[in-house]
């Protein structure tokens, strides 16, 4: 991608202003359609069998007493995939069966669907259907999925996915199905000549990207076509897929996405949608699968981490060295994990000016539910280690955390991974502002800390979005473009961007949902590269619309002449301008030649520990949203608040937990999750606009890089009152016995 910064030559209507979502009209009175408020014709209710063992072979199956139970249509198993090309798929590897065909792999694998006229008859034919397993063993941490004798979840070669994008496959050794290794200088001199070494070993649990809709598809499938409905975030690599596993070419399948009611990586790549669709080619009908929550957290969640690091520096305090090694628990099968993984060894050694560095990282099966991205996956994993031991490092020189970083961390242009993108930010006065907020130099009272965090994350995934804005000859500008509106405000911002170009009111602009048959191309929603690569294409349309206008017109028109102009053009009161926009990879747009940008994870946080119960209260956050340019402030502001909320979950509570393979908190009563309760009395959002982003006006995306940084603040914060630890969530429990454990320490005892 290019870094020129591009600047509108009509400014100030639209980009940089704080103005109204365009959906916030009729999602608030309630006239926002779902895909769970959609009714297709015929529809009948899918409702999916799970299995209750994590690994087991099918002995046998019969369905016959549910196929027979009145108002069922259908009972689709793994025997109705066999005439299909693969019955498997998978984004990175190909590894997942549509149901499970002769063994399941985790608990509440899917074993069968029922497809019924109403979800109570669906429902009551799962307890008519039979089946007899063999139960095998089962490794269901990574330690036990990583012992020489541990059962192998997967045998036979890798095959690749669609879109694996991380170039070699490689051999799967054992258990684990892909390995990251990243490294630079010496590793053994920079220990050698230390003067401080920190180690350690931590621990990160899997939890879960709670949205307020679960998945929900609606499928329909005909001979030669696929239609679906979907709460999905990626549709053109949702269709992709379909068509691959369906054998049928691109343009026979259709995806539309109405409105997500929250995604965070949840709803990234292929989810609920070839199950729905493969009980609706069994039925000849139109199906809709939707999850209940228990359900949804069987079906995705945020890789659980192991990592040994360790650290060196010189006594002035000046950095020398990292090593890292760390292991992510993909589940039973890889969705996104090889790409987790990457992006997680690259954050591993953080932003920082090393002598040397050396990160072996593994993507690991277990027989757990999948793992797949969650918002700032790979940074949030490991930025708090690695910032929890640049604290550390800073105690045992008697240096401020503060200082040291002034000291070490890489500045604008310095390169920080070998062939890739160079840092585009200014890190050093970022952490300063955080700093500032918080309140850094006051004095700190007891049980009481401050923490900062700074960090990087890869962002942008593959550069590829199109976009195309039409003109209607009665002025009113209507943007085609394939990004998912899923709470973040991107059809805001698609208008204020079009807008801005045509110098209309944002009121004349429209912004249409994702249809993969009238969207132009966009690669997906996610790893924060809305704005910055849809949001470039659809200012590319929009200046294509406004060069026509200008050759028309023979100069460059007041927007108030458009429909004249078109009338004139035309001969009438029709015909429609169209404009196209394109933004693609400079190079082969591969992972080693990425990022589009950085983003940047900086954060800072105040917690107060009571000391009797162990407690954690966060008493004020602050972090950075490094946008470039802020094409709706208020929108950033809430990027990072909704962040900075999500962080605090992941830093205090929230955790998924297995007991003999089983999920014994997987609903919202037993899984907490952030309330109104756990916000801080203070929450600081840094718009830093420096437009330095490869994104319109000078942009780059954000909302992620809060949720990576405020979870290593509050860790560091703990430390710096006096409680330094080495696992998340930093529960009570936890806290408390930390606390006695240094009582005792401190006492000899």
């Amino acid at each position: 991608m290019s870094t020129k910064v591009e600047t509108a030559t009509r400014a100030g209507t639209a980009v940089g202003l704080p103005l109204e979502r365009v959906d916030a009209g009729e999602k608030l009175r309630g006239q926002a359609r779902f895909t769970g408020d959609l009714d297709v014709g015929r529809m009948l209710h899918g409702k999916v069998m799970r299995s209750p063992l994590p690994h087991a072979r099918i002995v046998s199956l019969d369905a016959s007493r549910a196929e027979r139970l009145a108002g069922v249509v259908c009972v689709l198993t793994g025997r109705d995939l066999l005439d299909l090309p693969s019955p498997l798929y998978g984004h990175a590897l190909k590894d997942r069966p549509i149901v499970a065909i002769d063994r399941v792999r985790f608990a509440g694998e899917p074993v069968a669907v029922v497809a019924a006229e109403d979800e109570a008859t669906a429902e009551a034919a799962l307890a008519l259907i039979d089946v007899e397993y063999e139960e095998l063993p089962a490794a269901v941490t990574i330690e036990e999925a990583l012992a020489p004798d541990a059962p192998l979840l997967h045998e036979g070669p890798q095959r690749a996915g669609l879109f694996h994008g991380l170039g070699e496959l490689g051999e799967r050794e054992g258990n684990v199905c892909y390995r990251y290794h990243i490294d630079r200088g010496e590793i053994e001199a920079a220990f050698a000549h230390a003067d401080v070494v920190v180690e350690g070993e931590y621990t990160f649990p899997a939890v879960y990207q709670y949205a307020l809709e679960t998945h929900t598809v609606i499928a329909e499938h005909r001979p030669d076509e696929i239609t679906v409905w979907a709460s999905c975030q990626h549709p053109f690599l949702v269709r992709a897929e379909l068509a691959d596993l369906f054998g049928l070419p691109l343009h026979r399948v259709r995806l539309i996405v109405p409105y997500l009611g929250g995604g965070f990586g949840s709803k990234s790549y292929t989810k609920m949608e070839p199950i729905t669709v493969a009980v609706a080619r069994k039925a000849g009908r139109p199906v809709r699968i939707r999850n209940r929550v228990d359900e949804a957290m069987l079906t995705t969640r945020r890789h659980g981490l192991r990592c040994r690091m360790r650290t060196s520096a010189t006594a002035e305090g000046r950095l020398l060295g990292r090593e890292v090694e760390l292991w992510l628990d993909t589940g039973a099968y890889a969705d996104n994990g090889p790409r987790v993984t990457a992006t997680g060894g690259d954050a591993a050694p953080g932003p920082y000016r090393w002598a040397a560095y050396r990160v072996d990282a593994a993507c690991v099966y277990t027989n757990t539910s999948p793992s797949g991205s969650y918002r700032a996956f790979g940074a949030t994993h490991v930025q708090w280690i690695g910032e929890s031991q640049v604290d550390e490092v800073a105690r045992r020189c008697g240096l401020d955390p503060l200082e040291l970083r002034r000291q070490n961390l890489c500045v604008t242009g310095e390169e920080l991974r070998a062939g890739g993108k160079p840092l585009d930010a200014d890190l050093i006065g970022d952490v300063e502002k955080v700093a500032e907020a918080i309140g850094w130099g006051r004095p700190r009272q007891r049980w009481r800390g401050r923490g900062l965090s700074v960090g990087l994350l890869a962002a942008g995934a593959h550069p590829v979005s199109n976009a195309t804005v039409r003109l209607e000859s009665d002025g009113i500008a209507v943007v085609l473009v394939g990004t998912t509106e899923k709470g973040q405000g991107a059809r805001t911002v698609m208008a204020q961007i079009a807008a801005e170009e045509l110098g209309l009111p944002l009121e004349r602009v429209r912004v249409q949902g994702a249809d993969t048959r009238y969207t132009p191309y966009d690669r997906s929603t996610g790893a924060s590269r809305s704005t910055t690569l849809a949001g470039l294409a659809v200012q590319r349309a929009a200046r294509d619309v406004r060069d026509q206008l200008a050759r028309i017109a023979g100069s460059d028109p007041d927007p108030d002449e458009y429909v004249a102009l078109m009338r004139r053009h035309f001969g009438f009161a029709g015909g429609e301008l169209i404009g196209v926009g394109e933004v693609r990879p400079r190079g082969t747009g591969s992972y080693a030649e990425g990022p589009v940008f950085w983003e940047v994870c900086v954060g800072a946080a105040e917690v107060e520990i009571d000391p009797e119960t162990g407690v954690v209260t966060v008493l004020r956050t602050a972090t950075v949203a490094d946008v470039g340019r802020a094409i709706n402030p208020k929108l950033v502001e809430r990027q990072d608040e909704g962040a900075t909320l999500q962080g605090i979950g992941n830093a205090l509570f929230e955790e998924m937990l297995w007991i003999d393979g089983q999920l014994a908190n997987g609903d919202l009563l037993e899984y907490r999750i952030p309330t109104l309760r756990d916000m801080p009395a203070e929450m600081t959002c840094i718009v830093v606009e420096n437009g330095d982003g490869p994104g319109p006006y000078g942009a780059k995306g954000c909302g992620e890089g809060a949720l990576a940084a405020i979870p290593a603040a509050i860790v560091n914060a703990l430390a710096d009152a006096g409680v330094p630890m080495t696992e998340l969530p930093l529960t009570p429990e936890r806290v408390w016995r930390r606390i006695r454990e240094l009582e005792k320490e401190a006492t000899g005892g």
